[in-house]
């Protein structure tokens, strides 16, 4: 939908901009549209463990079994409600983001110049862009000054597109070089970016770690848990036992053996580790990522705005023989001071500075404590810098600028020619030194100065500083633009670095000592980027900085890549995907969307960031601070430790009760279990304390070992464990119940109390010790789980519904004597296991630690 709209210099007035907007919606491309809550329930039902329990629940229902379809049904229930209401809260804390943090586009309203959010566009609004700026909706051109675009965000060249009045620009691209002013013909889904938003949903989402190695495990239990029950039920035909009631026991045994908490344990790990996470101002939008970043080997990361604060700031004026100053201040406010105070040298390059910036600042709502750029943030920085010098942007009404020639890629300049009031014409031009200073630069100075400006440039520049040269002169008459940049005196070097994060350094050397390599991508100047990689610990001193062709050289891996396009970023990710790494990519922009897509998680800024990075990431940065993703790595490890935990307890407890049923007929025990017995069991074992198991802490090393391999099994490691507890369990289920047998007392009821408090037992032992902190909600768990097991035997109502007969007090402490006996060896292996605080960080994943377990 194209808007023919009469070109209104002084811009759209208030009213108008209503009713335009009322007639075409905001300038923004609709959310994707989320899974409905049928499709999100579907999804949970999909889960190899919960369909065998699916289908045992239809076996209940035809053997009419109430209680123990019941007890699956809610099992089933509980377990998709909490994935499905996780997801609910994902998506509207990300909805919530997306508010936050707009774009902005600079607009001309009632003949007034202000900055407004992108999404309050609308056809026929007046806007301005220059070098750098993105387009924010589809223009048509009614003024240029040397206008040329980088169009590969849609076209794919990487050639920059001259354009002029009546040329169009698409929405998305970038302004490479000059300025210009244009009319908003189409906005929204209408613009060009939609191209872009199809661009990002045609990158498919691979399958997180978790979720591959769920998947294989639940088809492996299902079938095993199957095929066991099939062989309980067999023995139990072959031995005479009625059909239909040894059918029960089969379908019961199936509920027991299949860890039908797994799902709900993992789904609780990862929405508890998402709250965590949500507090430490990380937004995860799919709950599988939180345990992604706990496998993650390689760590992609931006450099402006992840490792830097992404706020240009002036720190130095240096002037050839001149001491130069110091220049201190907050953000964009121009109310600061210099070290030392500003002489007349200092005050006529800060003059300089205002007179060749296009940018400007404003107050938002008046409040002068927020200064915010309109138009270039490093020309905004530079003015911010001469208003501590004491020269104020009224100074461009004092010296109106009758000409200029705007800054390119190529000249790596820009120039303007002022009308003195004192007479004749001011030239002033700032840009790269090598520019100013080069082969046909406009600078005229002698050997000594030029050997100070290019040694100095070079040292700030290494030290990780952007350097500007500044240079001005006077004309008796109006210069043509070619003559303009002629033997003009040089001012002055301009030193503006982004600052380091206070976090970044510390998050750094968090990542090298979990294994993980962070890696620095950045389109930047190989010097800055090696040197912000320096600075925050990434890179050691004079590290190798990949460039062009250098960056996908099999067999010679870099740390820093510098001067990277979009496509090339994107490029770099799927070859560190093909030697195996998992790869997390942090990133703002629209083009960084498809990279972040295809990243096995990608991690969005939120407040810098675009909606197109937003969406296509898994992870949203509030803070856009790295040492966020170190906190959410800690959490991926925490989550996937606790679900292994929890294998140990649940498979050794489902294996004990698989042994017990196999084994019992065959030394004297008939019918060890009734199937309601074992049901319940299943329930107060696998459910409260399983779950609780997912809250474990972090034991105190997991940040100090590197990441599991990508091809790890779940089980690696833990079939042992399982084995060594699951016959423990057995074993002295089993003897209490043959000796008790022997005595003449209630030997089945003893199985069953010493069955269940033996378990209990066991998760005990398995939590996570010497942390300091303390699961309350285990030990909840297992007192509720306890007095059920104890009420089972002690209370009539659950004497008849499961078939137990009473204990005396002696009884069952004697059974919790010998219950206690699997969990105290389980506690002493782990113990003995138990890494010391001096191990070594290369110490492998799969080491058997209790932390593991």
């Amino acid at each position: 939908m194209t808007t023919t709209l009469p070109t209104v210099m002084s811009g759209l007035t208030a009213a108008e901009v209503v009713a335009l907007r009322e007639e075409h919606g905001r300038n923004e491309l609709p959310a994707a549209r989320p899974p409905s809550t049928l499709a999100r329930i579907g999804v949970q039902l999909r889960d190899p463990l919960i369909v065998v329990l699916l289908a045992a629940m239809v076996v209940t229902a035809a053997l009419k079994d109430v209680s123990d379809l019941v007890v699956i049904l809610l099992v089933i229930v509980l377990n998709t409600t909490v994935g499905v209401v996780q997801e609910l809260r994902a998506d509207r804390a990300v909805a919530a983001l997306r508010r936050m943090a707009a774009p902005c586009a600079r607009v001309r309203r009632d003949g007034v110049d202000v900055s407004v959010p992108a999404g309050d566009l609308v056809p026929g609004d007046l806007v301005r862009v220059e070098a750098g700026d993105v387009v924010p909706a589809d223009v048509r051109v009614v003024e240029a000054v040397r206008l040329a675009l980088d169009e590969s965000a849609l076209t794919g060249e990487s050639m920059t597109v001259a354009r002029g009045v009546d040329d169009e620009l698409s929405a998305g691209t970038v302004t490479a070089t000059g300025r210009a002013t244009g009319v908003v013909l189409r906005t929204g889904t209408h613009s060009a970016l939609g191209r872009i938003a199809a661009l990002v949903s045609g990158q498919p989402r691979r399958q997180t770690p978790l979720q591959r190695r769920l998947v294989g495990l639940g088809k492996v239990l299902a079938a095993a848990a199957v095929a066991l029950s099939a062989v309980v039920f067999l023995v139990g035909v072959l031995r005479g036992q009625p059909v239909a009631e040894m059918l029960l026991a089969a379908v019961s045994l199936t509920v027991a053996a299949v860890p039908e908490s797994l799902p709900a344990v993992v789904t609780l790990a990862l929405a508890l580790g998402a709250h965590r996470m949500a507090r430490r101002s990380a937004i995860v939008r799919r709950l599988p990522a939180v345990e992604t970043l706990g496998s993650v080997t390689v760590l992609a990361t931006d450099k402006t705005g992840t490792l830097t604060e992404g706020l240009m700031s002036v720190e130095r004026l240096l002037l050839p023989g001149h001491p130069g100053v110091a220049v201190h201040g907050a953000g964009y406010d121009p109310a600061g001071t210099t070290t030392p105070a500003p002489d007349a040298a200092v005050r006529a390059m800060a003059r300089a500075l205002v007179l060749c910036t296009d940018a400007d600042l404003v107050a938002p709502d008046g409040d002068r404590t927020q200064w915010a750029p309109v138009g270039d943030p490093m020309e905004a920085a530079l003015l911010a810098a001469a208003g501590r010098c004491g020269v104020d942007p009224a100074e461009r009404q004092r010296f109106p600028r009758v000409d200029e020639v705007p800054f390119d890629a190529d000249r790596r300049r820009m120039t303007t020619v002022l009308a003195d009031p004192d007479g004749g014409y001011l030239v002033v031009c700032k840009g790269a030194p090598d520019g100013l200073l080069g082969p046909g630069g406009p600078v005229d100075a002698d050997d000594g100065t030029r050997a100070w400006a290019t040694a100095t440039a070079d040292g700030l520049a290494a030290d990780g500083y952007r350097v500007l040269a500044v240079a001005a002169g006077h004309r008796a008459a109006r210069p043509r633009p070619e003559e303009a940049e002629r033997d003009l005196p040089l001012l002055g070097l301009v030193a503006l670095i982004d600052p380091v994060r206070d976090a970044a350094p510390d998050a750094v050397a968090a990542f090298h000592a979990a294994g993980i390599q962070p890696i620095l991508i950045t389109g930047d100047h190989p010097a800055t980027a090696a040197a912000v990689a320096e600075r925050v610990g990434l890179a050691a001193p004079g590290a190798r900085v990949a460039l062009g062709d250098d960056q996908l050289t099999p067999g010679a891996p870099a740390v820093v890549y510098a001067r990277t396009s979009p496509e090339r970023k994107l490029d770099i990710i799927e070859a560190l995907q093909r030697d195996g790494a998992v790869v997390a990519m942090t990133g703002d922009g629209v083009n960084d969307a498809p990279a972040l897509r295809r990243a096995d998680i990608g991690v969005a800024m939120g407040r810098g960031g675009t909606e197109a990075a937003r969406q296509a990431a898994d992870l949203v940065l509030a803070d856009d601070n790295l040492a966020t993703v170190a906190t959410a790595v800690r959490e991926g490890r925490r989550i996937y430790a606790n679900i292994r935990r929890f294998l140990v307890y649940a498979l050794s407890g489902g294996a004990a009760e698989v042994l017990i049923m196999l084994a019992g007929p065959w030394i004297g025990l008939p019918v060890p279990l009734l199937p309601a017995q074992i049901l319940w069991i299943n329930m107060i074992t696998h459910g409260l304390p399983g779950v609780a198991l997912g809250g474990e802490p972090a034991g105190r090393d997991l940040m100090r070992r590197p990441p599991r391999r990508a091809d790890q099994a779940i089980l690696d490691g833990l079939i042992g464990p399982i084995a060594v507890t699951g016959a423990l369990i057995t074993a002295t289920a089993l003897a209490a119940a043959v000796w008790t047998r022997h005595a003449g007392g209630p030997w089945q009821s003893v199985l069953f109390v010493v069955l269940g408090l033996a378990q209990l037992g066991v998760a005990l032992a398995l939590r996570v010790h010497g942390t300091g902190q303390r699961n309350w909600s285990l030990d909840a768990a297992v007192g509720l789980s306890l007095a059920l097991q104890l009420g089972a035997v002690w209370l009539p109502p659950l004497r008849s519904l499961l078939g137990t007969e009473p204990l005396t007090l002696a009884q069952v402490l004697g059974c919790a004597a010998v219950a206690a006996v699997p969990g105290l060896v389980t506690y002493l292996r782990a113990r003995r296991s138990r890494p010391s605080p001096t191990r070594s960080p290369a110490a492998p994943p799969e080491a058997a630690t209790a932390d593991d377990h």
